[in-house]
């Protein structure tokens, strides 16, 4: 192993020592007591079989596996849509290996492209809360003896592991639908969105274009935080080889699925094959995803869904885990918005098993965790083909372009572009892998917001034509939820284009589609409760520097000491955000996953 890849590993074991104890017993108390279908009564038991009488006799002896299938189909959100006949088809295929299947619940799945910048945006994060308590809702019932999770977008993979972890005795497989087919490039789109904020084009045009880039069903196309989902979930040994990056509708995509029905059934606790979920997340299958998310140049929300992830499990993983990892990380792969390829050529240029043979064997990998596949992780090295009608793995070949994907030995850039700054206004973090050199270090005159339609009409108005650092504050966990506020980056873009230097700092999130602007973002503590970024003032000269890893406002010290953070604006109603104060009020910090039902459970 690299020596620090090994190094940060042995950090997070000792350091979750006591937690991940804790969890394992949970799991093995839990499948010594689960409730179960022999323990079940009579009449629990025919509530639990009515609905399925095809099943009934199948089901009645206990003996065989019933899988549980945790949907989150929706058709508004094209990647879930391809979900609808999942599960008529996964019971079809359970029967095959003698096994059942029953949708055991639905969970939510929002669309963040559909709520972006808008109010519905402010109950983003803390959908992923809802899924996972969903999750746990529909596992209750103790019918099941393994689950298959139907899940790929931004908060709900994050929110069905959560959920299922806390049911770690059980095996699960993630079936991920596949991305879209490639429609308008991802570079012209974003051209678009720029001509369209300095009016250069109508909402007619600005429509058209993002119709052609977002135009059927399946996962949208750049490498946002749904794609990194998939990528995380491949590294961590969590899907069927291969299985992130398929189309939807293909005859392998359906095999895909098949056999991840099948073999779900085959790593039952009755077989001699076990691998329940919470043994396959481990430490190591988290430093896992921490490398896969920087050597391809991942969503930054994962800098909030992976320790979360990880706490449910048991291990706890910091920003300054992912800041070493970062340095001892080369970046391999350019997916848009990180290069100008997307998912699609990342898939046709060697994807996912390329990626992780070439990982392994340069040491950023462990090789050695229990996946739901395979004997180890070498076996998400191959890439799934189909022989006729029969699914088979192949090697991995070399990149089919190196402009898309290049080995560790000759990498794109010798780290993985996310690091932590730290100073005066508090703790942050920021992704450099797409943001040209000579913007890593910016020192401008400060434009305070606090909320992001203000700096939208700020630019607008023509307020912001100068070197500018816009802090956009009260976007917190606690203040309103923590949106995204991807809809800044076409104003900011375009000043950054006219050659001014530009900057974002927020104790809010930004979008996995956020690249070319430097952003210092999830900025801690958040200014609700007097976190430092409530001292900045207009005109305050900050300086952002992601050479050292500083982030500070200019200011003597003693003038600082003396400052007054600002007030907060009242809480915001409608749009269903008022049912959600009970968990921005028990939400924990950034670093820890800014969740409100780990932080509730004493996790």
């Amino acid at each position: 192993m690299n020596p620090t890849i090994s190094a940060v590993t042995d950090r997070v074991i000792e350091r979750s020592r006591a937690s991940r104890a804790a969890y394992l017993a949970l799991i093995e108390r839990e499948r010594e007591t689960w409730i179960g279908r022999p323990r079940l009564g009579c009449a629990n038991l025919a509530h639990a079989y009515a609905g399925t009488p095809e099943d009934r006799d199948a089901m009645k002896p206990g003996d065989a596996m019933n899988i549980g299938i945790v949907t989150a189909y929706n058709d508004m959100l094209s990647a879930h849509a391809v979900y609808y006949r999942y599960p008529e088809l996964m019971k079809v295929w359970a029967r095959e290996v003698g096994a059942t299947a029953q949708v055991a619940g639905g969970v939510p799945a929002m669309c963040d492209g559909v709520t972006q910048g808008y109010a519905g945006m402010e109950l983003s994060l803390f959908s992923r809360d809802t899924i996972a308590l969903s999750t746990a809702v529909a596992l209750s019932h103790g019918t099941f003896e393994g689950a298959a999770l139907l899940g790929i977008c931004d908060k709900i993979v994050p929110g069905l592991l959560m959920g299922a972890l806390r049911f770690g005795h059980l095996p699960m497989v993630l079936i991920p639908g596949g991305p879209m087919p490639s429609g308008l490039p991802n570079k012209a789109k974003a051209a678009v969105r720029e001509r369209y904020a300095t009016g250069d084009c109508g909402r007619e045009e600005l429509l058209e274009a993002e119709i052609a880039a977002y135009h059927s069903q399946g996962t949208c196309t750049f490498y946002g935080t749904a794609n990194t989902n998939q990528m995380m979930m491949e590294v961590m040994g969590l899907h069927m080889p291969g299985a992130a990056f398929v189309n939807p509708g293909t005859k392998l995509r359906q095999q895909l699925t098949r056999a991840a029905t099948q073999r779900l059934a085959a790593i039952g606790w009755r077989g001699d094959d076990y691998r329940p979920l919470g043994l396959c997340v481990d430490e190591k299958a988290i430093v896992n995803a921490a490398v896969g998310l920087l050597a391809t140049g991942g969503s930054t929300n994962h800098l909030l869904h992976l320790p979360a992830i990880a706490r449910a499990a048991g291990i706890v993983i910091d920003w300054e885990d992912m800041d070493r990892l970062s340095g001892a990380t080369p970046l391999i792969a350019r997916v848009y918005p990180n290069g100008s390829a997307d998912v699609n050529g990342f898939e046709a240029a060697g994807g996912m098993p390329f990626v992780i043979r070439e990982l392994i064997a340069s040491g950023h990998l462990h090789r050695d965790i229990m996946t739901v596949a395979g004997a180890d992780l070498a076996a998400y090295g191959e890439r799934p083909v189909l022989d006729g009608e029969t699914l088979a793995w192949q090697p991995a070949g070399p990149s089919g372009d190196d402009t898309i994907l290049r080995t560790p030995a000759a990498p794109f850039a010798p780290d993985g572009g996310m690091r932590i700054l730290t100073g005066n206004i508090g703790r942050a973090c920021i992704k450099v892998s797409a943001v040209e050199r000579d913007r890593w270090v910016i020192e401008a005159p400060a434009r305070v917001f606090a909320d992001q339609l203000e700096v939208l009409e700020a630019f607008r108005n023509g307020e912001l034509e100068r070197d500018v650092v816009v802090v956009v504050r009260f976007q917190g966990p606690r203040a309103n939820g923590m949106p995204e506020l991807h809809k800044l980056t076409p104003p900011l873009g375009v000043l950054q284009n006219r050659g001014f230097k530009v900057a974002l700092v927020t104790d809010g999130r930004m979008s996995g589609a956020s690249g070319k602007v430097p952003a210092a973002i999830h900025v801690s503590p958040e200014a609700l409760g007097g976190g430092p970024i409530g001292l900045v003032r207009d005109g305050d000269l900050v300086r952002l520097d992601a050479e050292a890893g500083t982030l500070e406002v200019l200011v003597p010290a003693d003038e600082w000491a003396l400052r007054v953070p600002a007030e907060a604006p009242p809480a915001a109603t409608g749009m269903g955000r008022e049912l959600f104060g009970l968990f921005r009020g028990a939400a924990d910090e950034a670093e820890k996953g800014a969740s409100a039902v780990l932080a509730g459970a004493g996790l």
